[in-house]
């Protein structure tokens, strides 16, 4: 078994079957089941859907999207990502999966929005990411030109 790394999803039923695992494991908002069986179409290599597979089943996830002017409050001008719904399953947390998940979006080197759920601040903090606070939320952005040293050959997945 090989080094495990990071890799887009395609939209099918086997990745369908992958996500099931995730559920009840963390908050509802980290659902992305629904999305995913919106937008079943077997075999699509277009997928927002990022994963890390250990022993051939997906440990760790999350949504890539990317999106245009960003505008007020914190002022992204072209194009940026938003990371959503970064989850990792609980046997696999604190061993760097979900790092390298952020790892690779970075490596993308557009700027990075995020909302930060419930006690991940110091994860966030860690990796460079600055919290941002507006009246309908907080979150957390990172911005590559201001991180330049963020993400290294060995870091990127």
């Amino acid at each position: 078994m090989g080094f495990p790394k990071v890799e887009r999803l395609l939209i099918n039923y086997k990745t369908l079957d992958e996500f099931k695992k995730f559920k009840g494991c963390g908050a509802q908002e980290l659902s992305m089941l629904e999305e995913l069986q919106a937008n079943i179409i077997e075999n699509d290599s277009e997928s927002p859907f990022y994963g890390i597979y250990y022993g051939g089943s997906l440990i760790a996830r999350m949504s890539l999207y990317m999106k245009r002017n960003g505008g007020e409050p914190f002022e992204i001008t072209g194009t940026y990502l938003e990371l959503y719904k970064l989850e990792v399953l609980p046997n696999f947390q604190k061993q760097g999966y979900g790092q390298m998940l952020v790892n690779y979006a970075k490596q993308l080197k557009f700027p990075i929005k995020t909302i930060a759920r419930i006690h991940s601040a110091g994860f966030w903090d860690k990796l460079n990411f600055n919290p941002v606070s507006v009246t309908n939320g907080d979150f957390y952005v990172w911005h590559p030109e201001t991180n330049l040293n963020a993400v290294t050959n060995e870091e990127s997945a």
